[in-house]
């Protein structure tokens, strides 16, 4: 899709400030949203620029789809203001808002052909029939759907009609795509699929700005520029894929986005500034970890460590049985803990095992890749995991 121009202003004359587009096409300022009594949004401010694609993770009742409902104006916000590039959308219709929308159900219309469908937007807005058929035509060849003109949704598969879905809500040439769970309702090859897809239109559609609803961190991880991790009816934390998987701020983004486990340990060093390693005791077992935030001794602390950063210590069994027990963590280097192995379960690429750490009282997650000697349940062993892949995170509520 190609950019549009503007003309220029006549030489000798300063551009108009209106002529200045505004940087974020989405813009949500301290939104809040309630049923009576029940907050299913509370005080979200949130801005998407231009080409960029937001994911809104989270569980179930986090109020992602209600954030998403604000800004196609499907619910009123209680209080806040929404925002379409820099104009103040609140009180619009949702019709008058512009925007393309998809939902995982595709909503399509069951008696009319696929074509019918895509142009359903285009006669809305009486757009002359040469240029429907074309951008009809177009959209279903940008989706790979052109084949499919004249049949019936009846007649398509979940991932057909949800590309179908998808060419409609782009026919209307949207600033802002809003995409609401839209794979949860197809299986796990045509989510993968569908995926693809999706990568692929972000680069067709270059500035067209995505808001993508999900509770799936994988479809968050693929597509996202930035995640905003969505709990309890409010925004916990927002940044780019690697900036959350890799130093989350929070032990609900450590747990939720990647399924770290949570260690509490005591500080024993001071890290300033934050970024440096940071030395702490998890029970009686010494550890390091990166320190993304000012760090007293004495202060508590979560340990976060990814189930694949875990490895097997060489003769783990032997030394799990020796250990002493007796508070220091005597003959153990740093970042090295004993368990006994509760659960195994073959996952094909590898081996995901559950184990209780001795000395703790925490059970932690530890994916290994295929091995020829695995653990079983009841064996002792010890677990190592490099100190750059463990980050310590503040103590707090799950």
């Amino acid at each position: 899709m190609k950019k549009s121009r503007r003309a220029a202003p006549a030489a000798g004359h300063p551009t108009p400030a209106a002529a200045v587009e505004p940087e974020n096409a989405v813009e949500l300022r301290d939104v809040s949203v309630s049923y009576g009594t029940t907050v299913a949004l509370s005080g979200l401010s949130l801005a998407v620029a231009r080409g960029e694609t937001v994911a809104l993770l989270g569980p179930s009742g986090s109020g992602k789809s209600t954030a998403l409902k604000a800004i196609a104006g499907f619910e009123r916000p209680s209080s806040g203001r929404v925002l379409l590039d820099g104009v103040d959308v609140t009180d619009a219709s949702p019709a008058r808002r512009g925007i393309g929308v998809v939902v995982q159900q595709y909503a399509l219309f069951p008696h009319m052909r696929v074509d019918a469908n895509v142009a359903y937007g285009l006669k809305a807005r009486r757009m002359p029939k040469a240029e429907i058929a074309a951008r009809v035509k177009a959209m279903l060849e940008m989706v790979g759907m052109e084949g499919h003109a004249h049949k019936l949704p009846r007649q398509l598969s979940g991932g057909q009609q949800q590309r179908v879905a998808i060419a409609r809500a782009l026919a209307i040439r949207p600033q802002v795509l809003l995409l609401d769970e839209p794979l949860s309702a197809l299986d796990a090859s045509l989510r993968a699929e569908m995926l693809l897809e999706l990568q692929a239109l972000r680069a067709e559609l270059p500035d067209i700005a995505m808001v993508y609803v999900t509770h799936d961190q994988s479809e968050a991880l693929t597509l996202a520029d930035r995640i905003a991790v969505m709990r309890n009816a409010r925004l916990e934390e927002i940044g780019t894929a690697e900036q959350l998987y890799s130093r989350p701020a929070g032990a609900f983004t450590a747990k939720f986005l990647g399924g770290a486990s949570l260690l509490p340990a005591i500080s024993t060093t001071v890290v300033p500034d934050g970024g440096a390693m940071g030395s702490v005791l998890a029970g009686a077992h010494r550890m390091k970890a990166v320190a993304p935030f000012a760090v007293n001794p004495g202060g508590r602390v979560l340990v976060a460590v990814r189930p694949h950063a875990w490895k097997l210590a060489a003769g783990s069994p032997a030394a799990a049985a020796g250990w002493a027990g007796d508070g220091a963590g005597d003959g153990y280097t740093v970042n090295s803990l004993p368990g006994r192995v509760e659960s195994v379960q073959w996952r094909g690429a590898g081996h995901r095992l559950q184990v209780d750490l001795i000395g703790l009282s925490e059970r932690v997650t530890v994916d290994l890749p295929a091995m020829s000697a695995v653990p079983a349940p009841g064996d002792l062993v010890v677990l190592t995991v490099e100190p750059q892949h463990a980050v310590l995170v503040p103590a707090g509520e799950l």
